[in-house]
């Protein structure tokens, strides 16, 4: 499948590195470089071959990248759009994504994995290049909250309790306590495990035991 490429990047000697390296690609053909948004527009209906992917930078003079997307998204419906940026924050990639972009690429990808990805975005794929991935997983799974560090000796003998299948009262005669001894001590368990389930600090400990196995 040919692609039809067209690029939006600000800086001279990107934008002709970008067309340069991706256009001598076989299946690759680059019909407009630019450097802003509205340079691309008034361009496009000049072109024969339209684009059939976008590949845009994000910091551009004027207009946006990201709000750029809204403009192809009326004069291109059948293009794939891809960001292209020093920017990889989570926030960024979702604020782009949610606009409508296909995918989200740093800027300082190597050309033979760019050109890579493009193929990935034209055989209907959503490519996010390794940094940008990492700093969006970053995002949906924060660093995980000490666990068994966190407390104490008694608390980790209820836990053994729940992880068991005990009730209240059968943890309660192992360890020779009351019933509100080991209610009040799971409560604690459930503030510093951020649970609010029997059921969640037992996920935990196969999710436990799983990662040292």
């Amino acid at each position: 499948m040919m692609i039809t490429l067209g690029i939006i990047e600000d800086q001279q000697a990107i934008r002709e590195a970008l067309c340069s390296y991706l256009g001598e690609q076989p299946d690759i053909d680059c019909v407009l470089s630019v450097g802003s948004v509205s340079e691309f527009a008034e361009q496009l209906d000049g072109l024969v071959a339209k684009p059939t992917l976008v590949l845009s930078d994000i910091g551009l003079p004027v207009l946006s990248g990201i709000e750029g997307l809204a403009l192809w998204q009326q004069r291109l419906p059948d293009a794939a759009v891809v960001m292209l940026s020093i920017h990889t924050d989570a926030e960024r990639v979702f604020e782009a994504l949610r606009a409508g972009a296909v995918g989200y690429l740093d800027k300082m990808t190597p050309l033979p994995m760019l050109a890579e990805l493009l193929r990935q975005v034209a055989a209907g794929g959503s490519p996010m290049s390794p940094s940008v991935a990492r700093h969006v997983i970053r995002h949906l799974w924060p660093a995980r909250q000490p666990t068994d560090t966190t407390l104490t000796p008694r608390e980790k003998e209820i836990v053994r309790g729940i992880e068991d299948g005990l009730s209240y009262k059968l943890i309660a005669d192992r360890l020779s306590v009351s019933i509100d001894t080991v209610r009040t001590h799971i409560r604690q368990i459930y503030r510093k495990l951020h649970v609010n389930s029997k059921a969640e600090i037992i996920s935990r400990s196969w999710a436990r035991s799983r990662e040292a196995g």
